[in-house]
């Protein structure tokens, strides 16, 4: 059997094969999975490609044109790709994360299939760092249970009254801030923190040696090393196979009595049902959560000490574009 001279071999089994040089089709398709907002896109792309939105919270959801035709795909965090869900693309050649994170991507997958995943790892850093910063001063100022005392009739006039209503207020110089996962996000909240007053330190394995003096942080070599030093402990790392419920019953137990914790990374990072027996029973003073493992988050009640939102606060019209 011969091939063609200008004709690359049959690609194997299950692997799509490469794109030939020459035009593509006039008008590739183009789809965001899980949005429908298109106005950033729709200006860029116009010229060159057809695009559409499935608002789609599953591949169940695509309708069969896309699955055939689509040859790239844009998605945010909503959708999750698996194998079997990116088997029922037929023509896909690349997936963009519009985000920083793409853990709800099977990469190995989708490299095996013979298509490309990008992310934008600097998309939102200072915005995601300015949310952390409010989630921990928001912990130790008391801020919104303040203003919900306030709505909910609260008058304080004496000193004695105004100290019960902001009761758990603590002072921010001098503690310390312990960040797991010191990337663009972890390094940007630790320059934020230190103007505050706080003493900074940090645990990445992952990063080589002397990047805590050109930051004038303190490295620590372990986790337990970090937890049982921290004031407050903040999480600004990606999640994978290995950290999945990082903060769980064993490691919040290594935290100091009464320390606070934000993540504004992934919510499965933190095994939340662990994270709220420790604050029914006060070995964690407070959380603030802006992500959680299962979304739109649903509290069956609410939990002292705990203050929950939604993670999109962070990403105003001006962010988007940036994307």
């Amino acid at each position: 059997v011969t091939t063609a001279p200008n004709r690359p071999p049959p690609a194997p089994p299950g692997i799509r094969p490469p794109i030939l040089n020459g035009p593509m089709h006039p008008r590739p398709l183009v789809a965001l999975l899980d949005g429908r907002d298109c106005t950033v896109e729709m200006p860029i792309l116009k010229d060159v490609a057809t695009v559409a939105f499935c608002d789609a919270q599953s591949t169940q959801e695509i309708h069969e044109k896309v699955l055939n035709e689509a040859v790239g795909a844009l998605l945010y965090h909503t959708i999750t790709l698996s194998r079997d869900d990116l088997d029922k693309f037929k023509g896909l050649r690349v997936i963009v994360r519009i985000g920083s994170g793409f853990d709800n991507v099977d990469i190995k997958a989708a490299a095996e299939l013979g298509i490309a995943v990008c992310n934008v790892p600097a998309s939102s850093v200072e915005e995601t760092a300015d949310t952390s910063l409010c989630l921990i001063l928001n912990l130790y100022r008391r801020v919104t249970w303040m203003h919900q005392a306030l709505r909910e009739g609260t008058r304080a006039a004496s000193v004695e009254q105004i100290r019960e209503v902001a009761g758990g207020a603590a002072r921010i110089r001098g503690e310390t801030l312990g960040i797991i996962g010191l990337g663009r996000v972890g390094q940007a909240v630790a320059l934020r923190a230190k103007a505050f007053g706080f003493g900074v330190i940090f645990y990445d394995p992952y990063l080589p040696d002397g990047v805590e003096r050109s930051l004038g942080l303190q490295r620590m070599a372990t986790l337990q090393d970090l937890l049982i030093h921290s004031d407050c402990v903040s999480l600004h790392c990606s999640l994978n196979e290995h950290n999945h419920h990082l903060i769980n019953d064993f490691t919040i137990k290594q935290m100091r009595q009464g320390a606070f914790l934000v993540n504004t990374s992934r919510g499965g990072l933190v095994d939340e049902k662990a994270l709220a027996q420790a604050l029914k029973e006060g070995r964690i003073r407070g959380a603030a959560l802006d992500v959680h493992e299962t979304e739109p988050f649903r509290p069956a009640r609410r939990q002292p000490g705990r203050c929950a939102g939604p993670s999109p606060p962070r990403l105003l019209s001006g962010d988007v574009r940036a994307l």
